[in-house]
């Protein structure tokens, strides 16, 4: 990401044409145009594709439209309008871009889900959203380039909340930073969610990674940090703002409902600045030990279905929104340039003051696990979690993981102890295997009831030690058969009938195969009763994960979909434990769409 530096105004003139190498995603070359006409003895140079030929624009057009991100979209539709007004061409057409303001996170689950974009190039916040959009790989598909523009992540104070924490000369890391603002209820904190905000999970991450850094317990703590920051959770970055005391009388600033501290990005604080009025403003404080940053990168849609014309044009306002003057326009609207470079008086303006280091070098971008990871552990965290897991017993888990030298099961069981460290003691989780014929006419087991990870139990310990055992001691049933379909009813029954309110509640199941049951209940019929025993009221979504080559998970997709749920697939069993966060963010999203 390259350093926040600070450069006087010549000096970064002449390093904003060079993106770090870090940020590149991939080099986009476009061929420079030189028309050489000869007219009444003259010659006419025409640089970059952009080919000023005389007539009205109205007669060709290319119409190009561009989804970005709420915070960006301002300053991409002023370069838009620019364009329009100048007459831009791309290859001999008028350059039309239509800018539309959406959040990314909406943007992401649309592509995820297969919906045809209405647009030709997306211009998100993050590109976390661009992992979000692959989904599992069944999405549209999205080409990136480099980052337009940049933003880091900082912690905004109203300035009473920031002095009695020692801003500006006082410095802090991430973790030391949020215990100080949540010490004692010094400062009322808060953030947009990390589930539907680049920011929040951005700022969440790099919490957990500054809390692991001091050592101890550090789960523990950045799990009381999020249940903190839920409490006061807004849906975006634009509510988080509104959250703000909104003056500085001292009953303003005293009442309960209203923050002293927001997790926001650099531009957000500029943007809040800029509007604000004496004690309104806020100050930034920058962690040394990095800020991320919001990277905005440019994005094609869908590349493969783009006309000539439409491509063209796309890489040409790419091209456009990184000249001079799309740079100043961008500075003008408080972001950086895409390598987190930025003019001294732009920080000021947000709030930064030295010696907060807003100039060092930005935090290492954290991996799309830690952030599925992070995102899983805020989505468990924030609401506890009711699990019944539901294993395939069938004889064909003995089958060796290719280049593992263990068997489906064995890996299966490593996958689901290792999930089970990222859950609370006041998740609750079940468990239940299956095959066929597996006690007496049925083919399902409950071994451990769905109960509270940290209840004791008889002959001492927990619940989850008790659990984590009885995962570690399943096997495969040699000559068992699967026997899907009875068990998902049974077990889809009880889920519901326990359903408890306030909690995430969910049924997972994993199998390695395909219903082999032909005595028992068949797939229309399976999919009719739970059509039936679906209450929206008491959601229980199926995750199906389909384990290995000889699973069907359009099978398990489509009885899973009945219930809100989905079917996921999974190569080798090393990838349950991922899947599941993921597929809980993704069904817990889902719960909260519908309920809104």
């Amino acid at each position: 990401m390259g350093r926040h530096s600070l450069p006087d105004d010549r000096a970064a003139e002449g390093r904003r044409d060079h993106q770090s190498p870090r940020r590149r995603r991939r080099t986009v070359a476009i061929a420079t145009v030189l028309v050489l006409a000869v007219a009444a003895g003259g010659a006419v140079a025409v640089k970059g594709g952009l080919l000023s030929f005389s007539g009205s624009c109205e007669d060709s057009t290319v119409r190009l439209s561009v989804v970005a991100s709420p915070d960006i979209a301002p300053a991409v539709r002023s370069v838009a309008e620019q364009v329009r007004a100048d007459e831009v061409r791309a290859d001999g057409h008028c350059l039309a871009v239509e800018v539309l303001a959406r959040d990314s996170h909406k943007v992401a689950e649309a592509l995820a889900g297969g919906v045809e974009p209405d647009f030709q190039v997306w211009l998100p916040d993050s590109d976390l959203w661009l992992e979000r959009a692959k989904g599992l790989g069944e999405g549209i598909p999205v080409s990136p380039s480099d980052s337009v523009a940049s933003s880091p992540v900082a912690l905004a104070m109203v300035p009473s909340a920031s002095r009695t924490l020692g801003w500006p000369e006082k410095t802090y890391s991430w973790g030391e930073l949020v215990a100080a603002a949540l010490g004692s209820d010094r400062v009322r904190l808060g953030a947009a969610d990390p589930a539907r905000s680049a920011t929040g999970l951005l700022a969440l991450t790099s919490i957990g990674a500054s809390s692991a850094r001091q050592g101890g317990d550090s789960d523990t703590r950045v799990a009381q940090t999020a249940k903190v920051l839920a409490e006061r959770m807004s849906d975006g970055d634009a509510q988080v703002l509104e959250t703000l005391a909104r003056s500085t009388s001292g009953a303003e600033e005293g009442n309960p409902k209203r923050n002293q501290a927001v997790l926001i990005s650099e531009q957000s604080a500029f943007t809040h600045n800029a509007e604000a009025t004496g004690g309104g403003k806020l100050d930034l404080f920058y962690p040394e030990d990095g800020t991320p940053l919001l990277d905005y990168p440019y994005t094609l849609v869908n590349e493969v279905r783009l006309s000539t014309a439409e491509s063209r044009a796309a890489l040409r306002f790419m091209n456009l929104l990184g000249d001079r003057e799309a740079r100043a326009t961008f500075a003008e609207h408080g972001f950086r340039a895409g390598d987190g470079t930025a003019k001294e008086s732009l920080v000021v303006a947000a709030g930064g003051r030295k010696p907060q280091p807003y100039a060092e070098q930005a935090a290492e971008a954290p991996s799309a696990k830690v952030l599925q990871e992070t995102l899983g552990m805020w989505t468990i965290t924030v609401q506890s979690a009711r699990l019944t897991t539901v294993v395939d017993a069938s004889g064909s888990m003995a089958t060796l993981v290719p280049g593992r030298g263990q068997s489906r099961m064995d890996v299966t069981k490593q996958s689901l102890i290792q999930a089970l460290g990222q859950f609370t003691p006041n998740d609750e989780i079940g468990l239940w295997e299956f095959a066929t014929t597996l006690d007496g006419d049925k083919d399902y087991r409950r071994l451990m009831p769905t109960k509270r990870l940290g209840d004791p139990v008889k002959g001492g310990g927990t619940h989850r030690e008790k659990l984590t055992a009885a995962f570690a001691a399943l096997q495969p049933v040699p000559g068992g058969a699967t026997g899907l379909y009875d068990t998902t009813l049974a077990s889809y029954k009880e889920a519901r009938s326990t359903y408890r309110k306030g909690k995430f509640n969910a049924l997972v199941i994993l199998t390695d195969g395909s219903n082999q049951d032909e005595n028992g209940i068949s797939r229309t019929g399976l999919i009719a009763e739970l059509k039936d025993l679906v209450d929206p009221e008491r959601p229980v979504p199926v995750i199906a994960i389909a384990v290995g080559p000889d699973a069907d998970r359009d099978e398990v997709a489509e009885i899973a979909r009945v219930t809100g749920g989905d079917g996921y697939e999974v190569s080798d069993p090393a990838e349950i434990q991922a899947v599941i966060l993921q597929a809980i963010m993704a069904a817990g999203q889902n719960g909260r769409a519908a309920q809104e």
